[in-house]
């Protein structure tokens, strides 16, 4: 199957959607060497075949996608090609797709800082909630991904704390909702005890996580955003890393990122107590729960 950038304008004018993308070349954002040049060159070069071939321009509005892999040159070249066309919108393409989190952080914010803040910055296949916290942080307005139903399908709830996991025997007899805090629909009528018996062996229950994560997502983005127009995103990033981090050991690349953001996370770190990894402890049990 050959889809061109025409074609690919033809059925995204036919679907409707307020939003549609530029056809754009993706490559796995550990390669190295020409391909990721080429890749970022034929993106822009698409990017004028797309607009050319936009049919609904004032209903429509077709994002551009930043793309040259973890190239800070390449990068800077496709988001000044872009910007230079004057788009609605803007997304950052080619991450979250196995870069380490310090290279993920600093392609977002080498990006949010030369794309117009009057038009919506879009991190293309960004999930996690402790990702699209950073992003914003650094400027970033708009996120897609599977990850809230995709982790439910593995029987993994989404909570403050970082994720709960409703197959582990140690949930079998607890009658705890998934989140005490949480106002879903999931955790005023069910215990994580029936949540547990179902996700081995009955669909329900992975739709049941489902309906929560999408909750708990839906519940951030409205409190990230309230914060932002409040003029209260920083304390809103405290409260957010303190849950997740109780012990203080926030990731070393949130501490350098946010501080690139010029938000004081220092209330909420433990001194000289950073770690890497993705997987961090927490305040409940390691078999129970883990933050991501």
């Amino acid at each position: 199957m050959l889809l061109t950038p025409e074609e690919s304008i033809q059925i995204q004018n036919r679907i409707g959607a307020d939003i549609i993308m530029a056809l754009d070349d993706v490559v796995k954002t550990t390669i190295t060497g020409p391909r990721i040049e080429e890749a970022m060159y034929r993106t822009l070069r698409w990017i004028d075949r797309c607009i050319a071939a936009h049919k609904r321009p004032h209903d429509q509005n077709l994002f551009g996608i930043v793309q040259g892999g973890l190239d800070p040159v390449l990068r800077d070249i496709c988001v000044r090609g872009l910007v230079d066309r004057n788009l609605p919108g803007y997304a950052i393409g080619g991450l979250a797709g196995g870069e380490d989190k310090d290279s993920f952080w600093r392609v977002v914010a080498q990006c949010t800082a030369t794309l117009p803040e009057d038009k919506p910055r879009y991190v293309m296949g960004v999930g996690y909630p402790l990702d699209i916290v950073v992003c914003s942080a650094l400027g970033a307005d708009m996120y897609d991904c599977v990850y809230p139903t995709r982790t439910a399908r593995f029987g993994t709830a989404l909570v403050p704390e970082g994720v709960l996991k409703l197959k582990h025997r140690a949930m079998a007899e607890d009658t705890r909702p998934i989140d005490p805090t949480c106002a879903c629909m999931v955790c005023k009528n069910y215990t994580r005890a029936y949540i547990h018996s179902l996700v081995t062996k009955d669909a329900m229950g992975s739709q049941l996580l489902s309906f929560h994560n999408l909750y708990y997502m839906m519940q951030l983005s409205k409190n990230l955003h309230s914060s932002i127009v409040q003029g209260k995103f920083p304390e809103f990033v405290c409260n957010f890393l303190q849950k997740m981090f109780p012990k203080g050991d926030i990731p070393e690349w949130v501490c350098n990122a946010m501080e690139v953001a010029e938000i004081d996370i220092s209330s909420c770190c433990a001194p000289f107590r950073y770690i890497q990894a993705t997987k961090v402890q927490s305040n409940l049990n390691e078999d129970e729960i883990q933050a991501v």
